[in-house]
């Protein structure tokens, strides 16, 4: 390992104090760093919220809180954990730092506008946190803010919508630059067959965000208005229609959830490769799968709604509709499995991330197929069962695929290496506690336990049981492995420039990276996982 005294960007400039060198920093990695410690923040404010929900339901009754307490708390933890970080998570964190050095940039094309982005971020974040402590108290709708009860409820929505506003603004702008980035800011040589994985996730996402989430905010807006000023949009007193916000919100919604995971499945294709020393298998077929799950995915908001009264010829297109997207999500399966077939699989901790990712995601989608059926999702339609798949495909698919990105790029980020056996123990038990938590939620789900409700019958209680001594195990592991990764940035062994041998542009320049990346636009002449050529432009 190369011994390294070269701070790279991570090195205060001396310009002004050291809060304003990074808070109005314009250096796309410091931004990335900037999104990186406040959606670790609100991760680990989301995980508390969560355990606080499922002590509630270890037992029928009460049991530390209210009902009303208990409405607010599932509504913030879904809120925090959605808008503060399963969206902006991977993009705005490795998106940012990792575009422009896997495409050969010095930066993003709009720097300023990328400031601006987490500026709004982090605005959206406090107005979403005022919330809880001002108006008429915390929110109380669940995080879908369905009318009549959010146009009525005596409780701090309005401020809570104005954020989910302000942070779609963050998300908006986070697309166009990225758009742009990849359009007009890649080295010579990087062609579109030579673009990493990662980047093809990261541009379908980010055609997702410009143009489904204009529709979310159009929807929170209509909604303040009608909470403001009774407009009557949505309320059937006035004429109006709640059906209409149904369709409105999942138009965004249902799009949002691969705004949420296309990035994470860029995440995978980077490590699988890797750790496998294989080529990808079917690069082509992955990187065009991310876009058709782009396209198709904003079709199929309707599934979400199959109970609400709609005509039996909208069903069948939506429930074929949504049979056709899990098409492109399973080639990417299947090519990261052919990429594994006879492989020289090394299994450090990114890539325990990763397959642990692949068989969460696998049941996440599989158990949704059974949501995408009217006739099964009507048994199961608001039951655990719900919240048992959306964990699989949120937290198993993207907040794996976070960790492992955590566990790939921290080496490179910071010049430094974290413990690998404590990494390896943390994710034993994290994928442990995951399983035993979100399990059971499916099985009490199958035999009616209905989701959002503060009590439940007797004969519910072994399954909560069980999961909320899943939230602990869950819980240890997520602390011991932030535990290891901080002491790894700050004490860790060096890391060297290419500490996995990585075939990928990000590993050339100097761990950490230099304040402007490369020296020169690199001139790239081969494929992003010709490993043969790894560390070489």
């Amino acid at each position: 390992m190369a011994k390294q005294n070269d701070r790279g960007f991570l090195q205060a400039s001396n310009r002004q104090p050291l809060l304003f060198d990074w808070i109005f920093s314009v250096d796309h990695k410091r931004i990335g760093l900037l999104y990186l410690y406040s959606v670790g923040a609100f991760f680990l404010s989301g995980v508390l919220l969560g355990l606080l929900i499922r002590l509630e339901l270890i037992a029928p009754g009460p049991t530390i809180a209210t009902a009303q307490t208990y409405n607010a708390l599932f509504t913030l933890h879904g809120v925090v954990m959605i808008f503060l970080f399963i969206i902006p998570g991977i993009p705005g964190a490795f998106g940012n730092i990792m575009l422009p050095l896997q495409i050969g940039a010095q930066d993003v094309a709009f720097p300023r506008l990328n400031l601006l982005s987490w500026w709004l971020y982090i605005l959206g974040a406090f107005m979403a946190l005022t919330s809880l402590f001002s108006g008429g108290g915390p929110p109380d709708t669940g995080w879908t803010f369905y009318v009549p009860f959010s146009s009525e409820t005596p409780t701090n929505v309005s401020l809570a919508l104005l954020a989910v506003f302000i942070i779609g603004f963050s998300s908006i702008l986070t697309g166009v630059n990225f758009v742009t980035t990849i359009h007009r800011l890649r080295s010579p040589g990087m062609h579109w067959g030579r673009l990493p994985l990662f980047i093809w996730s990261l541009y379908a996402t980010a055609w997702v965000q410009i143009l489904a989430t204009p529709v979310l905010g159009i929807t929170v807006v209509l909604v303040m208005v009608e909470r403001i000023i009774g407009f009557g949009l949505f309320d059937p007193a006035r004429g109006g229609d709640p059906i209409l916000y149904q369709h409105l919100f999942w138009i965004y919604s249902h799009p949002a959830v691969y705004i949420m995971v296309l990035p994470a499945m860029g995440v995978i294709s980077e490590i699988i490769p890797v750790f496998s020393r294989k080529p990808t298998f079917g690069y082509k077929a992955i990187a065009a799968s991310s876009v058709a799950i782009a396209a198709a995915g904003s079709l199929v908001w309707g599934h979400h709604m199959f109970v609400s009264g709609m005509s039996d010829t909208a069903i069948l297109i939506f429930s074929l509709l949504t049979f056709l997207v899990a098409i492109p999500s399973a080639v990417k399966v299947f090519n990261w499995v052919a990429t594994l077939y006879r492989g020289s699989i090394s299994l450090e901790p990114p890539m325990l991330f990763a397959l642990a990712f692949v068989f969460l995601f696998s049941i996440g989608g599989l158990t949704g197929l059974i949501l995408g059926s009217a006739s099964t999702d009507m048994h199961v339609h608001d039951t655990h069962f719900v919240v048992g798949h959306f964990h699989y495909v949120m937290f198993g698919g993207t907040g794996f695929a976070f960790f492992a990105a955590l566990h790939y790029w921290l080496p490179k980020i910071f010049g430094r290496l974290y413990n690998m056996k404590i990494a390896t123990v943390a994710w034993a038990i994290i994928f442990v506690g995951f399983n035993l938590l979100y399990f059971p939620m499916m099985l009490v789900g199958l035999r009616g336990m209905p989701r959002r409700y503060y009590d439940y019958l007797p004969h519910f209680q072994g399954l909560n049981m069980v999961s909320t001594i899943g939230s602990w195990v869950l819980a240890i592991g997520l602390l011991l492995m932030f535990i290891n990764l901080y002491r790894g940035m700050r004490r860790g062994a060096f890391a060297g420039n290419n500490p996995w041998q990585a075939a990928t542009l990000e590993w050339v320049p100097t761990s950490p990276p230099p304040e402007e990346n490369f020296s020169h636009p690199p001139q790239v002449t081969h494929g992003p996982y010709d490993l043969e050529q790894a560390g070489k432009p």
